[in-house]
């Protein structure tokens, strides 16, 4: 969770990376390194069955993800301004709520970020 992103100054309120892909049981720890961010799903944007997650501001939260699919994420003082990030957890029923993920809908700078992610994962090889 960072003010500024590391490797392009010009980009603001950022997740780095914004793209996770792991497998099933792996835990993602994010680190509160500036202050001001939180970490939490995204409303329409996990898997069925999946927990939805919510850390507090100034806090870092680690979360274990047992369910294949697409995890949507935000910080959610500055999701207007398009702090948000991807989660994909590889594995049988990956794709099943993929579509839903990108259908979900988003204000401000956010909707013009998730269409970045989402043509970036379009361009992702997510096999194992």
């Amino acid at each position: 969770m960072l003010n500024q992103h590391p490797e392009d100054r010009k980009l603001r309120q950022v997740f780095f990376p914004r793209i996770a892909v792991i497998e099933p049981g792996d835990s993602v720890k994010f680190l509160a390194t500036d202050k001001g961010h939180n970490a939490q799903s995204a409303d329409d944007m996990i898997p069925d069955g999946a927990e939805p997650f919510r850390g507090r501001i100034n806090e870092e939260i680690e979360v274990t993800f047992d369910t294949p699919g697409f995890y949507g994420y935000q910080c959610q003082p500055h999701y207007a301004v398009g702090m948000v990030g991807l989660i994909v957890v590889r594995g049988d029923g990956m794709m099943d709520n993929l579509e839903a993920a990108k259908a979900a809908r988003h204000r401000g700078k956010a909707r013009a970020v998730w269409g970045d992610i989402w043509a970036e994962v379009d361009g992702m090889d997510l096999s194992a």
